[in-house]
């Protein structure tokens, strides 16, 4: 059973970022204005740097140009270093002890960003290093960009998202649940649409309602339905990285899960269209979509910058 899909018994430190279930509503949305914030700062010219001396390393085990490039742009606007090592590099497969590396980091970073597979290995370094440890995704979570979506979707709808209608239109992986978790927390209406099999488990559904009681996640496996009426279409590769193996397959089963410009019409007025990239066009979207007046999902990746700035100061002020 996945991290995802159990009440693990590990407790992450106050200043890590490991999954939305750990933070409140209130540091949620006080992240979110501070994000605001830091961009409208940002977009006047404002060269603050309260990070100036400060280290960030970065451990990944996937491939990336939003995360990479998001925290590596934000520390050094902040006045902060950035450092990066694969797993490998870093002694993580098998050279060194995992502890060991983690009470390494420790004493020479000040902070942690690690994009890997297992949730496990983001937590491990969070109970050993000492210091603030970002989950960058793993295959169970992806809360630095569910909490970007949240921002884009404040920059559209205004701050008060509670009663709006968000609809999920793909698996239900690190990025759904992700953002499932997020919205449960601020009152907004989520709702998933994927064929049979790729649904939320029950026992993600379980933890999300322990956590937030009284959460809804509305699951459909009829797109035009799914939209009907809602505020924002989001949507993300149907065979992430890892699933190489299974992409004919997904292929197969999410063949009438495009989002294009009729399934775009049949959602609200003024509904907008989020992808966190990397997209593959003609498959889960059409160009048509992620280049048309209702995609923001350009906003959604320069937001990761400003979302990540927050976080560092956040978690290093």
């Amino acid at each position: 059973m996945s991290r995802a899909e159990s009440a693990s018994a590990f407790v992450a430190p106050d200043d890590c970022l490991l999954t939305l279930f750990d933070w409140s509503v209130e540091r949620i949305e006080g992240l979110l204005d501070r994000a605001a914030s830091l961009k409208a700062a940002y977009r006047n010219g404002d060269c603050s740097r309260p990070l100036v001396g400060r280290t960030l390393v970065q451990i990944y085990d996937k491939p990336s140009l939003r995360t990479r490039l998001s925290f590596s742009a934000a520390m050094t606007q902040l006045g902060g270093s950035d450092l990066f090592l694969t797993s490998k590099e870093a002694g993580l497969l098998g050279r060194e002890d995992p502890s060991d590396v983690a009470q390494v980091l420790g004493r020479m970073a000040d902070a942690i960003v690690m994009r890997t597979f297992g949730q496990e290995r983001v937590e491990a370094l969070a109970a050993d290093a000492a210091i603030p440890v970002i989950n960058g995704l793993t295959d169970d979570f992806h809360p630095c960009q569910a909490l970007t979506d949240l921002l884009t979707l404040r920059e559209t709808f205004g701050e008060d998202l509670s009663g709006r209608h968000i609809v999920f239109v793909g698996d239900g992986n690190n990025v759904s649940r992700s953002l499932a978790i997020a919205c449960a927390k601020l009152g907004v209406q989520f709702s998933l649409c994927s064929p049979p099999g790729y649904e939320f488990s029950a026992a993600f559904l379980e933890r999300l309602e322990a956590a937030v009681p009284g959460s809804e996640v509305e699951h459909t496996a009829m797109p035009a339905a799914a939209v009907a009426g809602a505020d924002a279409i989001v949507t993300d590769v149907w065979a992430s990285m890892g699933e190489e193996a299974q992409k004919e397959e997904k292929l197969r089963a999410f063949a009438n899960f495009q989002v294009d410009a009729s399934l775009m019409a049949g959602a609200g007025r003024d509904a907008i269209f989020l992808h966190c990239l990397p997209a593959h066009r003609g498959e889960e979207v059409t160009a048509e979509v992620i280049d048309g007046p209702r995609s923001r999902v350009f906003d959604q990746a320069e937001n990761r910058m400003h979302l990540a700035r927050a976080l560092f100061v956040e978690l290093l002020t």
